[in-house]
């Protein structure tokens, strides 16, 4: 992606909020035309910068109703590295529709021993930019080292050696603003507009929250869990 184009978009995100419109599986919302359905509806409704979309169809469906810039990923699996977790999963998301490509930046093994480095590049050579989801602020240098034009707390928690806590982890944020060059963005257990702007404070680039919004039955959860029972 040309420079200029490339400060462009960060820069539209930069103190903002992405939106992360994702169906766990078995969830009666996942599905392209219903993660598209949300997307259109939380970016018609509110100042949103971008939406971050996991899989290749529903990137697709999303890229053909929202205009914003798309973070796109493909869980493949559940443990280990599984959020994109090839550069040949990089280029799919990438030709799938979105600008940027979230990728585990992890320093756990790859599923198929390659180097992050080799995504990296993938994800460079169709002229898109990469975002890192890491879990601690060493992964964070390394991955901004390799490349990685962004890079993002997504992890932290979800490794055994990270910060353990129900909260997003603002120290985290902290710390990495403070010591890379390119932008931080906080996603992780972000519960409350009060919780986003905290992470804005501590050095966030701009926030991606999920759940929160895009989760009914978890926010029915909370909600129900709050009233007295009978």
């Amino acid at each position: 992606m040309p420079a200029d184009r490339a400060h462009e978009l960060l820069d539209g995100l930069r103190g903002r909020l992405v939106v992360s419109c994702q169906a766990l599986p078995g969830d009666p919302l996942r599905a392209p035309e219903h993660m598209a359905a949300m997307a259109a509806s939380v970016t018609a409704g509110a100042p949103v910068a971008g939406v971050r979309v996991q899989g290749v169809d529903d990137i697709r469906a999303v890229r053909a109703v929202v205009g914003l810039p798309l973070i796109g990923l493909w869980k493949d699996g559940t443990e280990g590295v599984y959020i994109t977790p090839t550069a040949d999963h990089a280029r799919a998301v990438a030709e799938a529709g979105a600008e940027i490509v979230a990728v585990d930046a992890t320093g756990r093994p790859r599923p198929d021993g390659r180097p992050l480095r080799e995504t990296v590049e993938a994800v460079h050579g169709l002229g898109r930019l990469l975002m890192a989801d890491v879990s601690t602020v060493e992964e964070g240098v390394v991955a901004a080292a390799l490349g990685a034009d962004v890079v993002s707390t997504t992890l932290s928690g979800y490794t055994p050696y990270s910060r353990q806590q129900p909260g997003p982890d603002l120290e985290l944020v902290g710390e990495l603003a403070g010591r890379l060059a390119v932008p931080v963005f906080a996603e992780g257990r972000l519960h409350t507009p009060e919780q986003a702007a905290a992470a804005i404070e501590a050095g966030a680039w701009g926030v991606v929250v999920g759940g929160a919004i895009t989760a009914p039955a978890a926010i029915a959860t909370r909600f129900a869990a709050a009233l007295p029972h009978p």
